[in-house]
């Protein structure tokens, strides 16, 4: 039987809580951290942090007493899913963020962004320009366009000068 990865969302700072249960009750638990360095008024400390706050990982088999077991745990809200079911979390997706949080290379927990999304610019000359995310030839450029006119513009952007339009 094999196990899969699944998202757990947790309740709000209860990230480490569950972690540490999950993990007493031999359940594989992955918690991404990342450490940022914070600042009161006397000190500054380097503190981890969830990278995903109020999610973490577990691998499980497809045995419903596995997925009870999780659920029964204190502070878990759910496994993510849908209307079918739990949704399985890509080996590869889970192993990269695995690596990169490893990597002590500096990272941080970016906005969901796919193609033919609708972004804003936040920063530069363009802040605050409206448009539609395109990938070409490896770049990011955002398109804006004039319907009455059927014509567009792009610009090429940073990825992380962007942000998705809710």
């Amino acid at each position: 039987m094999g196990s899969n990865w699944y998202a757990v969302y947790v309740r709000s700072r209860h990230e480490s809580k569950v972690h540490a249960l999950l993990q007493s009750k031999g359940i594989e638990v992955f918690l991404p951290v990342v450490e940022k360095l914070r600042q009161w008024k006397d000190r500054k400390k380097r503190v981890l942090f969830p990278l995903f706050h109020g999610y973490l990982f577990v691998k499980l088999p497809d045995d419903r007493m596995c997925f009870i077991n999780v659920l029964n745990t204190h502070g878990v809200v759910k496994i993510l899913g849908d209307s079918s079911g739990y949704q399985p979390v890509p080996e590869e997706q889970v192993a990269s963020i695995y690596k990169m949080v490893h990597s002590q290379i500096a990272i941080d927990e970016h906005p969901y962004l796919k193609e033919g999304q609708k972004v804003k610019i936040i920063d530069g000359p363009l802040s605050g320009v409206q448009g539609i995310l395109v990938s070409k030839n490896k770049e990011h450029h955002v398109v804006v366009s004039v319907d009455i006119l059927q014509k567009g513009v792009a610009v090429k952007v940073d990825i992380h000068d962007i942000e998705p339009v809710i």
